[in-house]
C-alpha cells in the first residue's frame, strides 16, 4: 500500500520508554486490519433480458488501488439469491474487467452483482459490494416499478456521541427506508414539557440528512418531530442530557481539521486525555493533554493526508484509555483532488452512423484509461453513485446512502456530507477488541494469482513422496515439462498461475513417460482460490414487482436495448447468408461427404456450420469436452453455465437444442463424451425442422480423427480453466457493410473500453460510431497515475 499520509505527533508529556496499551492497539490496527473495498462500474444502469452487462472493477486498499489481491470474484444473483453466473477476474494494479451475458428468458426483476477478493472474506461480509441491477423483460408476467411506499424511519446523532448540560451540540438527523426516501422533509426540536414552542427547526439537506444545533439543560427531555412532504411524521427522542462528560466540535477546511474539546465536571479535567486521528486504520495524528485544563483545541493540518481527500476518524480517549468520544470528518470536502482528462482533439458528427474520435493527451501522467461513451438525450440525470463515492464513502460504510455521488459533485453541499458522517460509525474494527489486543482471524491469505492442488492417484491410492513429471499445455503453445515430488500426503501444489486459456496438465510417474507406467494413473486438480458462499441478505431497493398489464410499458432505454438485440441478430444472419453464398459454388468435398453420411434429412440445412473432426485437425488439445471447445467457434453461438457448471449452448440469445447422433440430450451427457470420439459437430441456425440446434455426431465404423497431436487424452490429464477472459466490445458500426438493412440503430452504449492504453506508438484515441439519433455524447473517463491520484471526468460533448 502506498502511504497517503504522514503522522503528526503533538505531546506535552515526557517520552515513555515502554509501549502503552494505546500504542499496542495502534500497532495492532496497522499490522492486522488491512482491508480492501471494491467499486464496480457497469456500462449502463439497467438492462433488458438478452443484453450483455459489461463491468469494470476497481479494488482499493484504503484510498489506493490494492496491491494485496490479484483475484476478484464477481457473481450475478437473482432476487432469490440463486447464483446465475460468476466470473474469476484477474486484477492488475487493482483493476479488472469482464462481462455477463443475460439470457433472453431471464425473468424481469432486480438482480445483484456481488464482488469481493478472497482476502475480503476474512472480514465482515457487509463490506463486500452488492450492486443493484434492474433487468426488464417484455415477456415477463411481472413488471418492475419504483415503489411509492412512504415507509421511512429516522434517528438523531449528537456530534461525537455526547449530549451534555450547557454544551452547544450539533446533531445530525438521518432518514432510512427499505424503498424510497421522501424528496423533502423538515422538522423541529421541542422540549416535551413545552411542546408548543419549538426549541429550533431544521430542513433536510437532501433525502438522507439534516442537522441542527441546541444547547441542552439538565433534566429536560428533548424530542425531534420530523415530517415529510407527504405529511407523514415521526417523533424521535434525543439522548438523555448528561451532567458530565466531553463535548467535541469539529470543522474541516482547506487548511485542515479543527477540533475543540470541552470537559464538564471531570475529576481530573482533561489531563491524561489522548486525541487519535486515523485514516484507513492507520495512525495519522496523535496528541496528548498533560496538564489540568477543561478546554483544548488544535488544527490538524492537511499534510497528514499529503493533501489528498479521505475520511479522518477522530477518537478521544480518557486517562484509562477508554473511548469517550468519536467523530468522522472528511478531509478538504470543498477541495477534491480529482484530475480532469486532457482532450487535445475531437471529431464528433451528429449524423447517423458517422465515425467519431476523441484524442487524449499522450503527454499526460495517466497512461491507462477506462472509457464509456453513450448517447446523451439532453435530459441530465444525476448519478446515483460513481467511483468517487465508492472510494471515499460507500466502500467503507454498510448503511444505505441514497445517491452518494451527490456529495462529490460540482457545487456539492459540504455541510450535508459532514452531517452524514456525524450519523455514521467506523465499523471496520471494534475499539474495545483492538485495545484488548484481539487480532482478526485470517483464514484466507492474500495470494499471487491462482493456486491448485494436484492429486495423482495410482491403483486407487495417493502417491506420497513420489517423483512426478507434469506436462502442461495451453492451446497451440509448446508443452512445458516440469519435475515435482509429492508431499507426505501425496499432493503437488501449483502456485501463482496466471492463465486465461484452458491449461491441460498431464502427470507421469517416471521421466520416460512410458505408457505401461501410467495406464492406471488418474489426476484430479483442486483449486485453492475459491469463491465464498453468500450468507447475508441483499440490500433493499427502490423497486417492487407488480403484475404486468396486458399492454406492458417498458422504459424507453429498454425498448431501445431490445431493438438493438434484434439488429445484432439481423447482422449475424446477414453474415451467415454471405458465407453461405460464398459456399454455394464450391466443389463437393470431404466435409460435405461426411455431413451427408452422418446427417438425416431432418438435420440437413444450408443454414448450418459444420466442423469436421475426421478430415480436419480441429486442435482440441487442452479441452475437457466439446462444448468448451465450441466457445467462440461459430457466429451467434454463445454459452452460459447452468447450476451444475456445464455449458449450455445459446444461438442468438435463445437456448439451442442439443443432439447426440440426432437424439435429444443435455449438456451433462455431452460433457462426459471424449472429444476423440466425435466425428462432426453441426450448428444449425433457425432453419430446417429442428430450429436452432447443436448436433454432435460420434465416430462410425473405421472412422478415425485426424490430429497432429501425438498424445491422446487419458485419465492422467486434467484441465485448469484459470481466469475468465473478458469479451471484446464491438466498436464497429452495426452492419457497416450494409447499413440500409438496419432500419434504426438504437445502441445506448457506443463505446466501452476498460483498458485504453497510452503507448509510445499509439496515442490514446477513443473511436466509435454514432447510432441513428445521438446529437451529443456523454463521455466518462477514469484513470490513475503511478501515485494513485485519480482522474475522473464525466462531460457531455457535442
Amino acid at each position: 500500500m502506498k502511504n497517503m499520509f504522514c503522522v503528526l505527533l503533538l505531546s506535552m508529556v515526557q517520552p515513555v520508554l515502554a509501549q502503552t496499551k494505546l500504542e499496542k492497539a495502534i500497532t495492532n490496527l496497522e499490522d492486522h486490519y488491512e482491508q480492501e473495498k471494491v467499486y464496480v462500474l457497469t456500462d449502463k444502469p439497467q438492462y433488458a433480458a438478452g443484453d450483455k452487462i459489461w463491468f469494470k472493477s476497481f479494488v482499493f486498499d484504503g484510498y489506493n488501488r490494492s496491491e494485496l489481491s490479484t483475484t476478484l470474484f464477481v457473481e450475478l444473483y437473482n432476487s432469490d439469491k440463486k447464483l446465475i453466473d460468476w466470473k474469476t477476474v484477474l486484477l492488475t494494479n487493482g483493476e479488472g474487467s469482464g462481462d455477463f451475458q443475460l439470457k433472453e428468458d431471464l425473468p424481469e426483476q432486480v438482480y445483484f452483482v456481488r464482488a469481493y477478493t478472497p482476502y475480503m472474506t476474512n472480514f465482515n461480509e457487509d463490506f463486500q459490494i452488492v450492486k443493484t441491477i434492474p433487468v426488464y423483460n417484455p415477456n415477463s408476467t411481472e413488471s418492475l416499478v419504483i415503489s411509492k411506499s412512504s415507509d421511512w424511519s429516522a434517528k438523531v446523532f449528537p456530534e461525537g456521541g455526547t449530549f451534555i448540560n450547557g454544551m452547544p451540540t450539533k446533531f445530525a438527523v438521518r432518514l432510512s427506508s427499505n424503498s424510497s426516501l421522501p424528496e423533502n422533509w423538515s422538522g423541529k426540536i421541542i422540549d416535551s414539557q413545552n411542546p408548543n414552542t419549538p426549541v429550533t427547526t431544521f430542513k433536510s439537506f437532501d433525502k438522507n440528512v439534516a442537522s441542527f444545533k441546541i444547547t441542552p439543560a439538565s433534566g429536560k427531555k428533548y424530542q425531534a418531530i420530523i415530517q415529510d412532504n407527504a405529511g407523514k411524521s415521526h417523533t424521535i427522542d434525543l439522548p438523555q442530557v448528561a451532567d458530565s462528560g466531553l463535548n467535541i466540535e469539529v470543522s474541516s477546511s482547506k487548511e485542515g481539521i479543527k477540533y475543540n474539546l470541552k470537559g464538564v465536571n471531570l475529576k481530573q479535567q482533561l489531563q491524561g486525555y489522548k486525541i487519535i486521528g486515523l485514516i484507513n486504520n492507520h495512525l495519522a495524528y496523535r496528541a496528548n493533554i498533560n496538564h489540568l485544563t477543561n478546554e483544548a483545541s488544535s488544527l490538524i493540518p492537511t499534510k497528514i493526508s499529503s493533501g489528498a481527500n479521505g475520511i479522518l476518524q477522530l477518537v478521544i480517549l480518557d486517562e484509562q484509555d477508554n473511548v469517550v468520544a468519536q467523530r468522522l470528518c472528511f478531509i478538504k470536502p470543498g477541495n477534491l483532488k480529482v484530475e480532469k482528462a486532457e482532450i487535445v482533439g475531437q471529431s464528433l458528427k451528429p449524423t447517423p452512423r458517422a465515425f467519431n474520435s476523441i484524442d487524449l493527451s499522450p503527454e499526460s501522467y495517466f497512461k491507462n484509461y477506462t472509457v464509456v461513451v453513450s448517447e446523451d438525450n439532453g435530459n441530465p440525470t444525476p448519478e446515483e453513485d460513481n467511483i468517487l463515492s465508492g472510494l471515499w464513502l460507500t466502500g467503507d460504510f454498510t448503511t444505505r446512502i441514497d445517491s452518494p455521488a451527490q456529495y462529490f459533485a460540482k457545487n456539492a453541499n459540504t455541510e450535508a456530507l459532514d452531517a452524514l458522517l456525524i450519523s455514521e460509525n467506523w465499523k471496520r474494527f471494534d475499539w474495545n477488541a483492538v485495545l484488548s489486543g484481539t487480532v482478526p482471524t485470517i483464514k484466507t491469505q492474500s495470494q499471487k494469482y491462482l493456486s491448485y492442488r494436484v492429486k495423482p492417484i495410482k491403483n486407487n491410492a495417493l502417491l506420497p513422496n513420489t517423483s512426478i513429471n507434469l506436462l502442461s499445455k495451453s492451446g497451440q503453445s509448446q508443452p512445458v515439462f516440469s519435475q515435482f515430488k509429492t508431499d507426505q500426503n501425496g499432493y503437488i501444489y501449483l502456485n501463482n498461475l496466471n492463465n486465461d486459456e484452458p491449461l491441460e496438465v498431464s502427470a507421469f510417474v517416471n521421466s520416460e513417460n512410458k505408457e505401461s507406467g501410467n495406464q492406471d494413473l488418474f489426476v484430479t486438480i483442486e483449486p485453492l482460490v475459491t469463491p465464498s458462499p453468500f450468507k447475508g441478505n441483499f440490500p433493499a431497493t427502490k423497486y417492487t414487482l407488480v403484475k404486468a398489464d396486458k399492454n406492458k410499458n417498458l422504459p424507453p432505454t429498454i425498448s431501445r436495448a431490445i431493438n438493438t438485440q434484434k439488429n445484432i441478430k439481423k447482422k449475424e444472419s446477414n453474415d451467415i447468408q454471405i458465407q453461405e453464398v460464398a459456399l454455394v459454388g464450391k466443389k463437393k468435398d470431404a466435409k460435405a461427404d461426411l455431413d451427408k453420411q452422418l446427417s438425416s434429412g431432418m438435420f440437413s440445412s444450408v443454414n448450418s456450420t459444420v466442423f469436421d473432426f475426421v478430415n480436419e485437425d480441429q486442435h482440441t488439445s487442452g479441452y475437457t469436452n466439446i462444448l468448451d471447445w465450441l466457445q467462440g467457434k461459430a457466429a451467434s453461438l454463445t454459452f452460459q453455465r447452468n447450476n451444475s457448471g456445464a455449458n449450455v449452448p445459446y444461438i442468438r440469445g435463445q437456448q439451442a437444442k442439443l443432439f447426440l447422433d440426432e437424439i435429444a440430450t443435455d449438456p451433462s451427457m455431452i460433457s462426459t463424451l471424449p472429444i476423440n470420439n466425435i466425428a462432426m459437430v453441426k450448428i444449425i441456425k433457425g432453419s430446417g425442422l429442428v430450429g436452432d440446434a447443436v448436433a454432435i455426431y460420434t465416430m462410425k465404423g473405421n472412422m478415425q480423427a485426424k490430429s497432429n497431436e501425438k498424445e491422446v487424452k487419458k485419465n492422467n490429464s486434467s484441465i485448469i480453466k484459470g481466469y475468465d477472459k473478458p469479451s471484446e466490445f464491438p466498436i464497429e458500426m452495426i452492419d457497416n457493410d450494409a447499413p440500409e438493412k438496419i432500419e434504426n440503430d438504437t445502441r445506448e452504449t457506443l463505446y466501452w473500453n476498460p483498458n485504453l492504453f497510452d503507448s509510445d506508438y499509439v496515442p490514446p484515441r477513443i473511436k466509435f460510431f454514432n447510432n441513428d439519433s445521438a446529437k451529443q455524447f456523454k463521455v466518462l473517463i477514469i484513470s490513475f497515475d503511478e501515485d494513485d491520484n485519480i482522474l475522473y471526468d464525466q462531460q457531455v460533448l457535442k
